[in-house]
């Protein structure tokens, strides 16, 4: 039996297309163990090295769980976990109810100004923790504006350390709360309204149990915030020790970097408990999520949204004041005794604790973290969620990718001291410089960012890359042409989200920079250190207004490449 001409033809082009296949498959399969690597050296391996570090002494010999003995044989330390514990929990609860009936108002009234409200709640997010704590000693400090309203209290403790708290999470509450308010199910209150059901009952028996995801995330992740804050208690703090702080001073201060890893570990449990207890209500939430659910139209009702407006507006004033405070502190000639505007305090190259340099060094971290975590976390949620193959490798690629949740700043840094400083690392050379100010900022802030265009490239479904198989197009094209062109506004804004916490963070690097790379949220610290408070409120005032013009921007160009890229979305 003979074949035909043109099969014999076929044979050559199917096994040059399935040559093709392979090459790229195995090209994919590198790249996805190229991220793992580098999560493994930016992540995994820093965290590792901080609770090998515990167990040995300052001399390298191995100690077993002697340091641990020791930090419970030493009260201070213990206390500070007490009360970094409590303060936390109290901190969360008060944020978290003002979030929740903040975001009910936004959502389900038909309150107005609901625009401008949203947007005042979302500042803080603009500006270091340190800002609040600066605005606390101006208004309610020794020499605050309001100190006789203070009585026998003190903003130097833990009435500081809850205020300034409260206020800085108060967005990453809101956001979350939002969201999960937002996706009420309209079918619900129909039938509860049909029932006759009074506003007190559907509140009780629809709108919080169909929020209580979003209300328990929102508290955990509050409590985490706290917990792991550096900024805060550091200004405000007094001689209320916490966790925070302890390791610090354990490392900074005494250069007791065994106690510090082991402060470290303290601070990881409630973490790693949190970010596990948040994983399993949301296992629970999303099998309870129906399709059928249609969404909810708030109606009027008088009373109950003049009521949210009054309680909205008075928190946005609140927000306002403490922002205020620390601008109008900056530009006081010399508090309290001449106020007169001056940009005397914006002179950085004569105050202690660092100048203009320290700013700019600042914006080239922003710039760099921001192209840097947006292209490899964009690479990163590709490579999970597109290929078919090398399904093992690539859930440990997502697993590394989200561990950066459960890693509190602090603790990243100190790792990051342990696994860099070694001599026999050969990336020893990094410690002090620029690098490593950005791979460390890129690997805290990692997981939210890869989250995020993980969700983006979800958006389209696997028939793209099974038409492109089927056609000879490899995967790099595809990747470039479809992928890339929708998920871009995505890729814009997680690089703003680096950009602003790249901006604002001071836990994760505190222990990385040196004098040539100071950073402006380093200099805050420094300056207030060195009893430069109103130079920090300034550079503080300045970190803010720089986070929101770069917030800006890569919003206006995250609104151009949706116009320019998914026009397709319009009719």
């Amino acid at each position: 039996m003979s074949s035909s001409p043109g099969a014999i033809a076929a044979v050559p082009v199917v096994m040059a297309r399935s040559s093709a296949f392979d090459r790229e498959r195995w090209l994919t399969g590198a790249a996805v163990a190229l991220v793992v690597l580098l999560l493994v050296v930016i992540v995994a391996l820093p965290v590792g090295a901080l609770v090998g570090q515990s167990f040995f002494d300052r001399a390298g010999a191995f100690v077993g769980l002697a340091n641990f003995a020791r930090y419970l044989d030493s009260p201070a330390l213990v206390q500070s976990a007490f009360n970094s514990l409590w303060l936390a929990a109290i901190s969360a609860v008060i944020c978290t109810a003002i979030a929740y009936v903040y975001a009910y108002a936004l959502t389900l009234s038909c309150m107005s100004a609901k625009g401008v409200l949203r947007a005042v709640a979302l500042i803080p997010l603009l500006a270091p923790s340190l800002l609040p704590a600066i605005s606390l000693v101006y208004l309610f400090g020794n020499q605050g504006l309001f100190k006789g309203l203070m009585g026998d209290a003190s903003i130097y403790g833990p009435l500081g350390i809850v205020l300034g708290s409260v206020f800085w999470t108060l967005p990453h509450a809101l956001l979350i709360l939002t969201t999960a308010m937002a996706t009420s199910d309209g079918r619900l209150y129909e039938a509860a309204q049909t029932l006759g059901a009074s506003r007190w009952r559907i509140f009780r028996t629809v709108t919080l149990p169909s929020s209580r995801y979003g209300l328990i995330v929102a508290a955990m992740v509050v409590f985490v915030l706290v917990i792991t804050d550096f900024g805060v208690p550091k200004v405000v703090g007094g001689q209320t020790g916490v966790l925070a702080t302890d390791i610090y001073k354990q490392v900074v201060g005494q250069q007791n970097f065994q106690m510090g890893a082991v402060v470290g570990l303290v601070l990881l449990i409630p973490a790693v408990l949190s970010f596990l207890v948040e994983r399993r209500v949301r296992s629970k939430q999303a099998a309870a999520l129906s399709a059928r659910a249609t969404p909810y139209q708030p109606e009027p009702v008088a009373s109950r949204d003049r009521a949210l407006l009054v309680f909205c507006t008075l928190t946005a004033c609140a927000i306002l004041v403490m922002i205020g405070m620390a601008v109008f502190a900056s530009l006081a000639t010399y508090w309290p005794y001449k106020l007169t505007p001056s940009l005397k305090n914006y002179d950085f190259s004569n105050m202690d604790g660092g100048g203009w340099g320290s700013y700019f060094n600042s914006l080239r971290l922003a710039l760099c973290a921001a192209v840097a975590g947006a292209l490899v976390t964009f690479v990163s949620a590709y490579l999970v969620e597109k290929p078919r193959h090398f399904g093992l490798l690539r859930e440990l690629l997502n697993l590394l990718a989200n561990l950066p949740l459960a890693v509190p700043g602090l603790v990243l840094g100190v790792g990051y001291i342990f696994f860099f400083i070694s001599p026999s690392n050969p990336l020893n050379g990094l410690y002090g410089g620029m690098t490593i100010l950005v791979i460390c900022t890129v690997a805290h802030f990692f997981s939210v960012a890869h989250l995020t265009s993980l969700a983006a490239l979800r958006q389209l479904d696997r028939e793209y890359e099974l038409v492109s198989e089927s056609m000879g197009v490899p995967f790099w094209r595809t990747l470039w042409r479809v992928h890339l062109p929708v998920a871009l506004p995505t890729v814009l804004n997680v690089g703003g989200y680096f950009f602003v916490n790249a901006m604002t963070t001071v836990s994760a690097v505190v222990f990385l920079y040196s004098p040539q790379t100071t950073l402006a949220a380093i200099a805050v610290l420094n300056m207030d250190d060195a009893g430069d408070v109103a130079p920090a409120a300034a550079m503080a005032s300045l970190i803010m207004l720089t986070a929101a013009i770069g917030r800006g921007v890569f919003a206006l160009a995250g609104h151009w490449a949706l116009k320019r890229t998914q026009a397709w979305r319009s009719r």
